[in-house]
């Protein structure tokens, strides 16, 4: 599996009620799309959730079965409107070590994001089994989705969450987002 991310920053003032409606209109376009295993329509706001720091965001996160959902997406029409109107993201990708999934997905309104760097001559199986121990307590603690992953280029990993509510930041790290829908594999 691989999970991937683009994200957009907007203007301070800018509305955001203009991605909500995409979202709303856009969104139920990729149900069904070949390969994915899910994608998460993010927004974050600059005053929103009582976090500071917080930017404008636009930040789709996929998670996909394998490399030909990536291709597909990205040579999409979808993905040349996306770029039309907000521009050409940087593409973020990390080789999943573990997804933990309910059937709840849909039920989602928030999601964490943490992605923190791995040291050279790190153990990463270490990092692998501490990532999947998380992952799990996620999912006791009430997520719908916990995805572990990492990036071999950057050396970095992710933390990737769904929430049925509002969940806790617990670092500075942490990105919180809204969750305006979530795109699925069709039933069947």
């Amino acid at each position: 599996m691989i999970a991937m991310q683009y994200s957009f920053v907007l203007p301070a003032d800018y509305d955001m009620t203009v991605i909500d409606r995409r979202i709303r209109e856009k969104g139920p376009l990729l149900d069904g799309f070949p390969c994915l295993r899910f994608k998460a329509y993010l927004a974050a706001r600059k005053q929103g959730a009582g976090v500071p720091g917080t930017e404008n965001l636009y930040a789709p996160f996929y998670l996909w079965d394998e490399p030909a959902g990536v291709d597909g997406f990205l040579s999409s029409p979808g993905f040349a409107a996306v770029t039309r109107d907000f521009g050409w993201p940087s593409v973020q990708t990390w080789l999943v070590w573990h997804a933990d999934l309910t059937a709840d997905l849909k039920a989602a309104t928030h999601a964490t994001r943490e992605v923190v760097p791995i040291a050279a001559y790190s153990d990463l199986a270490a990092h692998r089994d501490g990532a999947i121990v998380d992952a799990g307590s996620a999912i006791e603690a009430g997520a719908l989705a916990a995805v572990a992953a990492f990036d071999p280029t950057r050396w970095s990993s992710v933390k990737f969450t769904l929430w049925p509510k509002l969940p806790t930041v617990s670092t500075e790290t942490m990105q919180l987002y809204t969750v305006g829908h979530v795109s699925l594999p069709k039933e069947g």
